[in-house]
């Protein structure tokens, strides 16, 4: 019990459940190519060696990674010397797959195949969990170091480097200390990539292989699937092979193609409208944006109560800050406008969400999580979102806050670890809503006056604010962290959540009522505060525009809103309050930092 809260604190992240819905989208027989090929073998059987696998959108990278994991997993199953760790970066959890978070979770891998937990993480927790505090990438990068030494071989796998994230640096500096734990310990590492320049240069002295899909393997998924196909087709062996034949011609490496093409292929009513679309199958370097563009008429073609739920699905998946579970997307689909409850007789059914989607969307069945079927799909919806439901984040965002105004949230902060997890077993949405609600108001906003009027009048109602305060910040890390949900920020009024967001248009409107606009919540921050963290520079110079608020404050840190600037790297921001001349530039916290000095450290 002890190992496992160790394990769960260092990182809470696991990709056991997705490495198992990815393989069981493998279709028997395929893949084979990749675990027979000289670079493959070569790279199994010597030591600190680094296979890179490149390959087009939807050449099959992650399925041939989960069959590389299943293969690696299988060959050295009785080899307790040999340690095996494989992560799935997803450009939905840039968030939590930043380079501590990764280099953790290997962390945690190599742990739990110990027979014994290390005391090196022992250390580590025994050393942070008192004081609540995380440990820094350096201690991490130590503790792996010392338990990939326990191991003879060690095997690390990553899929899709190119969606780690690389705004903050994570993305270099995780690869800088995979190459370095390299040279130091016995160490193989695989990583899969779209194509590109950086990390052509990256894995240049590198065995490379590029992933596409093969004929043979496009063929065998075609197989499994054909008699999905409408009754002539299933009758027909010979139009069975002119299916396949025309589909393989036109995907060109690119397995993912197979399966729309296939799909496309569906709701045909007769042999002539087959070979039509046989004969017009997208492909080239436009093939998956003319797919895409096909399965939306297609929807388009339904009955319109299908198509507004299709379109209510896609536009949810597509602008979710995060992936959603099959649950948060039924509470979501079913709130009514103008309700005070949620209507369980109006949940959706799981079946339904995903059949009216045309192909376009999957359930992954361990974690439970509804996505787009590939990365190039929400590209697709990212680009064209103005065609297919422009009113999309105006649409989740009102939802959003008509379930937090509803009734069951009037009794405010939860008093308990206890109640609060009742709040959230009965409530599934809340949290989501609760965390994203402004991102999607802030977007939607800048068109929308009615929305804003709505969310005042949400961020007045003081005990649904309390409510959803809650729900934004508290965070439990490991799973005994006791009284997590009452380490939250108390007293938050409706102003610092706007500010909170950046919604400048509703600060505006909440400014022109009598309110405290510069009340401070239980940490003594005020929403000034709050803008200048998160770099919402119009809406900081929307407070200061009043001459009433202090932008010199202090928290009970001694923190400024400049110190919080200059953290997080803020230049506009702190620009502004020092064109002010009412804030001192040299003002020390209560751990005597200045806001230059947390400039320089970050």
């Amino acid at each position: 019990e002890e190992d496992r809260t160790i394990l769960d604190w260092l990182t809470p992240i696991d990709f056991t459940a997705q490495q198992h819905d990815n393989i069981s989208q493998r279709q028997a027989g395929t893949g084979q190519w990749l675990l027979d090929s000289d670079e493959f073998q070569s790279w199994i059987q010597t030591d600190k060696q680094t296979l890179f696998c490149p390959g087009i959108p939807g050449a099959g990278k992650t399925i041939l990674t989960s069959i590389l994991v299943e293969e690696l997993t299988s060959q050295f199953y009785d080899n307790k010397n040999v340690g095996i760790a494989y992560l799935y970066c997803n450009f939905r959890r840039q968030d939590e797959q930043k380079k501590v978070d990764l280099l953790a979770s290997l962390l945690k891998q190599f742990t739990r195949h110990q027979p014994i937990l290390p005391e090196v993480v022992k250390d580590l927790y025994n050393q942070h969990s008192a004081q609540r505090t995380k440990p820094s990438f350096d201690e991490i990068s130590r503790s792996l170091q010392s338990t990939i030494a326990m191991y003879s071989r060690v095997f690390i796998v990553i899929d899709a480097l190119d969606e780690c994230n690389v705004a903050d640096g994570s993305r270099s500096a995780f690869l800088s200390e995979l190459f370095s734990l390299q040279t130091k310990c016995t160490v193989n590492i695989f990583a899969t990539s779209r194509f590109g320049t950086e990390f052509s240069a990256i894995f240049q002295n590198s065995l490379s292989l590029e992933i596409r899909a093969s004929e043979h393997d496009v063929r065998r998924f075609l197989d499994g699937h054909i008699l999905a196909l409408p009754g002539f087709v299933r009758r027909s062996l010979d139009l069975q092979e002119e299916v396949k034949r025309e589909i393989v011609k036109a995907v060109d490496g690119m397995f993912l193609l197979a399966k729309l093409h296939l799909d496309s292929l569906a709701g045909k009513k007769s042999l002539k409208a087959i070979r039509t679309a046989l004969i017009n199958l997208p492909s080239g370097s436009h093939a998956y944006d003319s797919a895409y563009k096909d399965a939306m008429v297609r929807i388009e073609g339904q009955i319109a109560d299908e198509e507004e739920l299709a379109k209510q699905v896609l536009s949810w998946i597509t602008c979710a800050k995060r992936p959603l579970t099959t649950t948060e997307l039924q509470h979501a689909l079913a709130i009514e406008k103008g309700e005070s409850k949620l209507d369980h007789d109006n949940l959706p059914d799981i079946e339904d969400l995903v059949t009216v989607c045309a192909g376009l969307v999957t359930v992954d069945e361990q974690s439970n999580i509804i996505r787009l079927v590939h990365y190039t799909t929400q590209e697709y919806f990212r680009r064209s979102q103005g065609d297919w439901f422009p009113d999309a984040e105006a649409n989740i965002a009102e939802r959003c806050i008509t379930y937090l105004s509803f009734e069951t949230f009037t009794q405010g902060f939860c008093q308990t670890d206890e109640e609060y997890e009742e709040r959230l077993q009965s409530n599934h949405l809340f949290v989501y809503a609760a965390q994203n609600w402004g991102h999607h108001g802030r977007m939607a906003l800048t068109l929308d006056h009615e929305l804003g009027v709505a969310v005042a009048k949400f961020l007045q109602k003081e005990a649904n604010v309390s409510s959803s305060s809650q729900g934004l910040f508290a965070v439990k890390r490991w799973p005994v962290h006791k009284k997590y949900s009452q380490e939250t920020r108390k007293n938050i009024t409706g102003v610092h959540l706007a500010a909170y967001f950046g919604i400048k248009s509703v600060v505006k409107l909440l400014l022109d009522n009598p309110i405290e606009a510069d009340s401070q919540e239980s940490d003594g921050r005020t929403p000034l505060s709050w803008a200048a963290e998160n770099g919402h520079d119009a809406v900081l110079k929307l407070f200061l525009e009043t001459g009433e608020i202090e932008a010199d404050s202090r928290d009970s840190d001694g923190w400024t809103p400049l110190s919080w600037a200059a953290w997080k790297g803020h230049e506009a921001v702190a620009k502004i309050l020092l064109e002010t001349k009412e804030v001192e530039a040299d003002s020390k916290d209560s751990e005597g930092w200045t806001p230059l000095s947390w400039a320089a450290w970050n």
